[in-house]
């Protein structure tokens, strides 16, 4: 198909970029706005923490249908309507004046959160397993950069046009407007193209969701692994987004100005490990089918050893904060395009959104009672470093063991796909 090998691809992602960007502006902000928020409605940690915990939840019980629902229908037209719902549950949550209200309508947010899998599958579709973890990595800036922007809007924007009402009618605008541009903008791929045996190939037999194929994810032994570390490996981020401003504010003593200061260069070195991560893992994986594997189980390392040395930094040394949170930056994401991309390495086309469905469903199987155990922990010890740092220490060391089994699997999963791919190619 001529659009695969045309700049249409680097437009479509273009498109999918924004969408995230602003998406995720839209969704991380509110760790910025945790303390504008609980003053209007009087909140204490562990209400703050349902409030966060409700959309995790939503969007939890909806992986699996999004999944399906992409593996069944085109995909592009789906993410337009997640667009579209994105938009309007923003609307309504700023709309509420109760706390009641608030925390139904922020729960109805996460009805979009789990459209992604449509996103990555589809630009799988464009692009071949060679290059996936770069095109994963560079749509992932987005997620920091839209943390970045969230943080922009709620610390100084927001007080500046009448309060945290008025940026969520912006953002939630922004998702209306994306809506219109994905539904005429973003063309369907037939699933399977990009796969290197197909790539010759002028026409290709469309592959349809199978059940019977749906039941192998749970197969391979590579996708127990990934499965568990995703349970473990999302609580640090939920942790971190949802507290870390407050953390800096009420621990560090930390106003508006030394918080930016200190968090944007953070954030967009964060940026820039998921397309670090994302080019070493093609790299890698060019080499070895462990490659991919072999960054993440890197990344999650580094990253609880550095926080762990930031967050015990003492109060009167902030370079010293600063710096170990860079180097925390640097390592966090390393396994974010890496694992996205080995899901699609063990897996067939026609049931690879159901498969990172299913990832993400078990992830925030796990991450949905971070937030709330965040704050359960913070009033019963009375100590939030404490139980910010034993979370995201304990989580990313298990992660490391979890991706120790991966290696094991991965080249024989990875084999049986290319060999797949192989008989079908012959079968055409």
């Amino acid at each position: 198909m001529p659009q695969q090998k045309s700049g249409y691809r680097w437009f479509v992602v273009g498109i999918f970029f924004f969408f995230m960007l602003l998406h995720q502006t839209d969704k991380l902000m509110i760790g910025s706005l945790q303390v504008q928020i609980s003053d209007t409605f009087q909140l204490d940690d562990f209400q703050w923490g349902l409030v966060n915990s409700g959309a995790l939840a939503v969007a939890t019980v909806l992986y699996p249908l999004w999944g399906y629902l992409y593996d069944r229908f085109a995909r592009a037209k789906l993410l337009a309507l997640a667009s579209f719902i994105w938009g309007a549950t923003t609307w309504l949550n700023a709309v509420v004046r109760t706390y009641g209200g608030f925390l139904v309508t922020r729960a109805s947010t996460g009805i979009d959160d789990s459209s992604y899998p449509g996103i990555f599958t589809l630009v799988a579709d464009y692009f071949g397993p060679n290059m996936r973890g770069k095109v994963y990595g560079l749509l992932q800036l987005a997620q920091p950069l839209g943390f970045l922007m969230g943080l922009i809007l709620g610390q100084i924007v927001a007080p500046m046009i009448g309060g945290w009402r008025s940026v969520f009618y912006i953002t939630g605008a922004l998702g209306l407007v994306l809506a219109l541009l994905i539904f005429y903008g973003v063309k369907e791929m037939p699933r399977g193209k990009a796969e290197p045996e197909f790539e010759n190939m002028p026409e290709m037999q469309t592959f349809k969701f199978s059940w019977a194929e749906a039941k192998e994810i749970f197969k391979k032994r590579t996708m127990w692994f990934v499965f568990l570390q995703g349970f473990a490996g999302v609580f640090p981020w939920n942790v971190i987004t949802f507290f870390f401003f407050g953390y800096l504010e009420t621990e560090r003593g930390y106003d508006a100005n030394g918080i930016i200061a200190t968090m944007a260069p953070v954030i967009l070195i964060l940026a820039g490990g998921y397309f670090l991560g994302g080019f070493l893992g093609d790299f890698l994986f060019k080499r070895t089918k462990k490659g991919r594997i072999i960054v993440s189980s890197a990344g999650v390392l580094l990253g609880a050893i550095f926080i762990f040395l930031a967050m015990t930094t003492p109060l009167d040394k902030p370079n010293q904060f600063f710096i170990y949170m860079c180097l925390t930056a640097i390592f966090m994401p390393l396994s974010s395009a890496n694992v996205i991309a080995t899901v699609y390495d063990v897996t067939v086309p026609e049931v690879r959104s159901t498969a990172q469905a299913m990832e993400y469903f078990i992830e925030n199987s796990g991450a949905v009672a971070a937030p709330a155990l965040t704050g359960w922990l913070i009033l019963t010890s009375q100590d939030k470093t404490f139980s910010i740092l034993v979370i995201c220490v304990a989580a990313w060391i298990l992660c490391f063991f979890f991706y120790l089994g991966a290696l094991r699997f991965i080249d024989k999963d990875a084999d049986d796909l290319r060999a797949q791919m192989a008989e079908r190619a012959k079968a055409m």
